[in-house]
């Protein structure tokens, strides 16, 4: 799952020394594991190798350019959202040509920006999105490739914030109104179809959604393969991960009775189970098969290091106030999520005690727990929030001024700094005094 260990008593990423990283690069900083995140694409890939198929990473998730090279001598496509993550994969040496373009709200200068990069498709939204694809490429003297995107109406069982395949969803066309749209498309000179895509929400831990999602659309792609020359299913991404118990592979020895219940009871969505249920209807279809997983790949691959500052104790509670804050890291803020807080010295004691672990944002949601049982943690002390690698940093933002934190990209027992930490000078650059 990961490849964060204790070894002589402290984290190890791979062959790394966490302690050794916090003092060579600071705090906060994520580190990421280079070998988890390829053995997670590998896997994939290697599960879906009776399918002609194209992993296409889903940048959003950690858009580092280091992550993107290693992404991309593997052979991956990319999954894209924006211009600006377009620009990231080719500064990665990444093939426009192998990624798939999404969003609801592309701006003219992205749509031409695509079309002259030759990406390998569009995933289009709506309608009013179609004809004005239409009419930029019209304008270019070229044809955009292009894929509709269908809202198949699943309850993937996910956080309102990241379900995206319901009909009360901002995403995608209605299943019972798209082929209408494909005909509509399929008068437009300057578009050329190229084939389906769908996406039903993100961190989805059973592959039930999946294979309901696929087999309705079913009938309606074999019906559309029939008038237009698809040549490809996008079946998007959206694999869940473990957050809770993430360190169960660790040795666990100061573990509550409370984690190892959570550790018995929540069951992953392996890679064999996805690829297992969705691989018949896949093959009922007929269509070479898109991917787009982001989280999977890389969010066990990452943790955030952050130091202790202060202790404070009031009457009813102990609050553990650490370096990092929601500026760093929002999912708990935004999503209620939750992250594994291990301490990066292993603890000798098996005593916990019910701690909030907060940041030092002025805002009362900048928290990383409430009441969570931890081992007794000092000031000074380091500590690692897990599966901290996707919508980790590229989420993060200088909310109270607050600089970004660095990131280090972890080989075997070598580490490389992949961003600087942001200085003082960093928040003004590019803000300019009004002169009227």
């Amino acid at each position: 799952m990961h490849s964060f260990r204790y070894h002589d008593g402290s984290l190890h990423c791979e062959g790394v020394n966490l302690e050794r990283a916090a003092e060579k690069y600071g705090t906060p900083l994520y580190v990421y594991s280079a070998g988890t995140i390829l053995d997670h694409y590998r896997r994939l890939d290697a599960a879906l190798s009776e399918i002609d198929h194209l992993i296409c990473y889903a940048v959003k998730a950690n858009s580092n350019r280091a992550i993107l090279s290693l992404l991309s001598r593997e052979g991956a496509g990319f999954d894209i959202v924006s211009g600006g993550e377009l620009f990231r994969v080719l500064a990665a040496g990444g093939d426009p040509r192998s990624c798939t373009f999404a969003g609801v709200g592309k701006s003219q200068e992205e749509i031409e920006y695509a079309l002259e990069q030759q990406v390998l498709s569009f995933n289009v939204e709506s309608e009013a999105e179609l004809a004005y694809i239409d009419r930029i490429a019209r304008s270019k003297g070229v044809q955009a490739p292009i894929a509709l995107r269908i809202n198949p109406d699943v309850d993937a069982g996910t956080h309102r914030y990241v379900s995206t395949g319901r009909s009360e969803n901002k995403f995608g066309i209605a299943l019972d109104y798209v082929a209408k749209v494909y005909e509509r498309a399929a008068q437009m000179p300057n578009i050329a179809i190229r084939g389906v895509q769908m996406h039903i929400g993100s961190q989805i831990t059973e592959a039930a959604p999946f294979a309901e999602a696929i087999t309705k659309i079913t009938p309606l792609i074999l019906r559309l393969r029939e008038r237009h020359p698809l040549e490809f299913l996008n079946v998007g991404g959206g694999i869940g991960i473990v957050y809770e118990s993430s360190f169960a592979s660790g040795s666990g020895d100061w573990w509550s009775e409370k984690d190892r219940v959570r550790a018995t009871t929540i069951l992953p969505l392996t890679i064999h189970d996805y690829v297992a249920a969705i691989s018949p209807p896949l093959r009922a279809i007929g269509l070479r098969v898109l991917l787009e997983p982001g989280r999977l790949l890389v969010g066990n691959a990452g943790v955030l290091l952050t130091r202790v500052r202060y202790i404070k104790r009031t009457e009813n509670k102990k609050f553990v106030i650490v370096d990092a804050g929601m500026n760093d890291l929002i999912r708990p803020a935004l999503y209620q999520s939750y992250h594994e807080i291990v301490p990066v010295r292993e603890a000798q004691d098996s005593a916990r005690e019910p701690v909030d672990v907060v940041g030092p944002v002025c805002e009362s949601g900048d928290f990383f727990a409430q009441d969570r049982e931890l081992p007794e943690m000092k000031e000074g002390d380091l500590a690692a929030l897990m599966s901290a690698g996707a919508y980790g940093f590229v989420m993060a933002s200088n909310y109270n001024s607050r600089p970004l934190p660095a990131e280090a990209l972890v080989s075997g027992e070598k580490s490389a700094l992949i961003r600087e930490r942001q200085t003082f000078d960093d928040l003004v650059r590019g803000e300019r005094d009004a002169v009227f």
